[in-house]
């Protein structure tokens, strides 16, 4: 396989990704309301999952395909997008207010997830024991926001009215066929990501971290994105935050529960840097509650110098 089919395999895999998250989420969405759940319930349980159905995906096919390094890179390298490129990217845009909540509970609940993960990852291997651990945090973590949140926010934009609860028929449709496009995305994704290493000379571990998480993280750009244009730059905070807990908690429990992960030497000190990142971010939050265009620069040439830390160490 040439190198130029395998780019184009990456692209396309990224592509069905995109587009399949953004209707099944648009659909679940629509779905949910007909059946009167509550915000909490569709904008946690419901969206939440939805966004992050690229990275469970993917990283469920890597571990599946015998390639554990783009099944956990793939998360480490979302949430180095998510809260550098992503999150630094919007604050360039006009700055990033955060609300009480943000620190005091999503930020820590991060943060502890973080710290759980390096220390589960240190001796590079998940085991199994170890992966239903991460998915009994993350139902606490569920149950403590069903709880205590009056409200919560979807992550996605509204529903389109291509998506209207009238039209049941077509709610189910985009269910199955957004989720039929995330599954085939991943499976070609992860395809083209193992190839592409091959052929390029890099190890798996670097593509995935980069070029895999870019891929699966497109969902979060869009939906952050949008809220900025919107003038709603504080809510892509939020749903940045509660993204990245979600990648390590579920992502990394499901792929670990369906088969135990060895990764590369150096998936420790990318785990190392991404817990600084994580405190770097709360730390900026906490100065003043507002994250500035400097301080979004600063996140976004963190999250670069990373990632190339990554691809030059897997050349």
């Amino acid at each position: 396989m040439s190198l130029l089919t395998d780019v184009l395999l990456v692209v396309a895999g990224g592509g069905a990704l995109w587009y399949g998250a953004d209707r099944f989420v648009e659909s679940a969405v629509a779905l949910a309301r007909r059946f009167g759940l509550s915000d909490v319930v569709t904008g946690v349980v419901v969206v939440g999952i939805g966004t992050s159905a690229p990275e469970v995906a993917v990283s469920a096919d890597a571990a599946l395909t015998g390639a554990p390094d783009i099944a956990v890179g793939n998360v480490v390298g979302s949430n180095f997008f998510n809260l550098g490129l992503i999150l630094g990217t919007v604050a360039l845009l006009g700055g990033v207010r955060a609300r009480g909540r943000l620190l005091s509970r999503d930020g820590v609940t991060l943060l502890l997830a973080t710290l759980l993960v390096l220390g589960l990852l240190f001796d590079r291997r998940l085991g199994r024991p170890e992966a239903l651990l991460l998915l009994v945090v993350l139902a606490g973590y569920l149950l403590l926001l069903l709880r205590r949140s009056s409200r919560t926010t979807p992550i996605a934009d509204e529903p389109t009215e291509a998506a209207a609860p009238d039209r049941p028929w077509l709610v189910v449709l985009g269910l199955f066929g957004g989720l039929a496009l995330v599954l085939l995305g991943a499976d070609v994704l992860v395809r083209g990501a193992s190839a592409l290493a091959l052929d390029a000379g890099v190890s798996e571990w670097a593509v995935g971290i980069t070029v895999v998480a870019a891929g699966t993280s497109t969902p979060e750009l869009a939906a952050a994105l949008a809220a900025a244009r919107r003038g709603r730059p504080g809510l892509s905070a939020g749903n940045v935050v509660g993204s990245s807990t979600f990648n390590l908690l579920a992502v990394l429990g499901v792929a670990g529960l369906i088969e135990p992960l060895s990764v590369a030497p150096n998936a420790p000190g990318s785990l190392v840097w991404l817990t600084g990142l994580v405190v770097l971010v709360l730390l900026l939050f906490r100065s003043s509650y507002v994250l500035t265009r400097i301080e979004g620069g600063l996140l976004v040439l963190v999250a670069l110098a990373r990632w190339a830390v990554d691809l030059l160490g897997g050349a």
